[in-house]
C-alpha cells in the first residue's frame, strides 16, 4: 500500500504549493486598492542601453500618464553613440525638454553599469518619488497614479509592481513569458502573503528619497548584479515597508531564439541562488518536474505513477491557466499551454545547473558572482 502512495506523496509538495499560490492570488487582486488624493512629483529614472522591442512607444508610454502631479522623465546613458539616443530626443521634442531629459555620463562607479548610469543621473533628479524603470517596460495609463497611492502610508519605503508579457512571437520568447505567469507571480504573491515582500521587481520600482538615501543611495548597489533585488532588501532591512501594485507593467520581450532565452534563466538563477542561497534552494521541493520524476521512479507499477502525474498536471494546467486567465490577462493561454511541461522541465534543469558555476554573462560582459551577490568582472 506503501508503495502505491509514494507517487502520491511525492507530489504533494508542488501541488500544495500550486493550491496555495492560487489562494494567495485570489486574496490579494480581491483586495481595494489604495486610493490617494494626492499626487506627489515624481521623477522617472530610466537607464538605457540599445534598442529594445519598441523603444519609442515604452517611453511614450510614462509620458501619457492621466496623473495630476508633476513628473519628469530622466533617461541615463553612458555613450552618446547609443542607437537609443534619437528616439530619447524625439520624446524630448514632442513631450518637452522640461518633462523629458537625458543625462549622457560615460563614468563607471562599479562593474553593474546599469547602476552606475542611475548613479550619474540621479543628480538631476529632481522630486522625493524616484521610479525606476527597466528600459523595455511599458505601463498602462493610470499606472503613475496606482503605484503613488501607496505611498499615503508613510510606512511605505519602496513600491514595486507585477509584470507580465502578452506577446510570444515565438517559442522562445513564449517559454520566458510563461515563467512569469507559472513560476515568478505567484512566487511573489506567496511569499507577499506568508512573509511580506523583502525584495523589489526590476521592472517597476518607485522609492521614497529618503529611503533611498537611508540604504546609501544608487552607490550601495553598484557592485551587486541583482540590483532590484537588493534594493528592495535593503529598503527592508532599513525599516520600510515594501509594498506591491496589482497594476501589471508590461515586459516587451524581442523575438529570440531558444539558447539566448535559457542563457538569461541561468544568470537569473545563478544571481537568486547567491543572494538568496537558502530560499533559492528550499524552491527546488516545489518544482513539478522533479516531482514528476520521482513519481515514475518510486511507483511499483506504471498506472499509480501515471495517475500521480495525471493529478500533478492537472492541477498545475488548471492553476496556470486560472493565473494567466483570470489574475495576469497575458493572453497567452491555452494557445501555449501545451509548452508548461517544456517550461517545466527547463525551469528545474535550470535550477541545478545554477548550482553548478558562479559565471554569468551579462550585456556582453561576463562576470564572476560572489556570496551574497557581489560581482567581479572577468577580463
Amino acid at each position: 500500500m506503501l508503495r502505491a502512495l509514494l507517487p502520491f506523496i511525492v507530489v504533494l509538495p508542488s501541488l500544495a504549493y500550486s493550491l496555495i499560490s492560487l489562494a494567495c492570488a485570489r486574496r490579494f487582486f480581491a483586495a481595494t486598492p489604495p486610493r490617494s488624493p494626492e499626487a506627489p512629483a515624481i521623477t522617472i529614472l530610466k537607464p538605457v542601453k540599445g534598442m529594445d522591442a519598441g523603444s519609442y512607444e515604452n517611453f511614450a508610454s510614462f509620458c501619457r500618464q492621466e496623473y495630476a502631479g508633476p513628473v519628469q522623465l530622466l533617461f541615463a546613458a553612458a555613450s552618446a553613440d547609443d542607437p537609443v539616443i534619437p528616439v530619447i530626443r524625439r520624446l524630448m521634442e514632442e513631450f518637452g525638454d522640461d518633462r523629458v531629459s537625458l543625462v549622457v555620463n560615460p563614468a563607471i562607479h562599479g562593474p553593474n553599469y546599469k547602476v552606475s548610469n542611475l548613479i550619474n543621473a540621479f543628480p538631476q533628479a529632481r522630486h522625493d518619488i524616484v521610479i525606476v524603470c527597466d528600459s523595455d517596460i511599458r505601463v498602462p495609463a493610470d499606472y503613475l497614479k496606482n503605484v503613488t497611492a501607496h505611498f499615503s502610508d508613510p510606512q511605505v519605503g519602496l513600491v514595486t509592481s507585477l509584470y507580465r508579457t502578452s506577446s510570444a512571437p515565438t517559442m522562445a520568447t513564449a517559454i520566458e513569458a510563461l515563467g512569469f505567469t507559472s513560476e515568478m507571480i505567484p512566487n511573489v504573491l506567496v511569499a507577499l502573503h506568508l512573509e511580506g515582500l523583502s525584495f523589489a521587481l526590476g521592472a517597476s520600482m518607485a522609492v521614497r528619497r529618503e529611503a533611498l538615501a537611508a540604504i546609501g543611495g544608487f552607490e550601495a548597489l553598484v557592485d551587486y548584479l541583482a540590483d532590484d533585488y537588493q534594493l528592495g532588501n535593503k529598503v527592508h532591512r532599513a525599516g520600510w515597508r515594501i509594498a506591491l501594485d496589482g497594476t501589471f507593467v508590461e515586459s516587451m520581450l524581442k523575438a529570440e531564439e531558444v539558447l539566448p532565452v535559457l542563457a538569461r534563466q541561468l544568470r537569473w538563477a545563478r544571481t537568486m541562488r547567491v543572494s538568496r542561497p537558502g530560499g533559492y534552494l528550499a524552491s527546488g521541493i516545489t518544482l513539478p518536474f522533479p516531482a514528476l520524476l520521482l513519481a515514475a521512479f518510486l511507483a511499483p507499477s506504471p498506472a499509480p505513477a501515471l495517475a500521480a502525474i495525471a493529478l500533478l498536471y492537472g492541477v498545475r494546467l488548471a492553476v496556470t491557466t486560472a493565473f494567466s486567465r483570470r489574475f495576469v490577462r497575458d493572453r497567452l493561454l491555452p494557445a501555449w499551454l501545451w509548452l508548461i511541461p517544456v517550461r517545466d522541465m527547463l525551469a528545474f534543469f535550470t535550477w541545478a545547473l545554477s548550482f553548478l558555476g558562479n559565471r554569468v554573462e551579462w550585456r556582453g560582459s561576463r562576470f564572476r558572482l560572489r556570496p551574497g551577490g557581489k560581482i567581479e568582472e572577468l577580463a
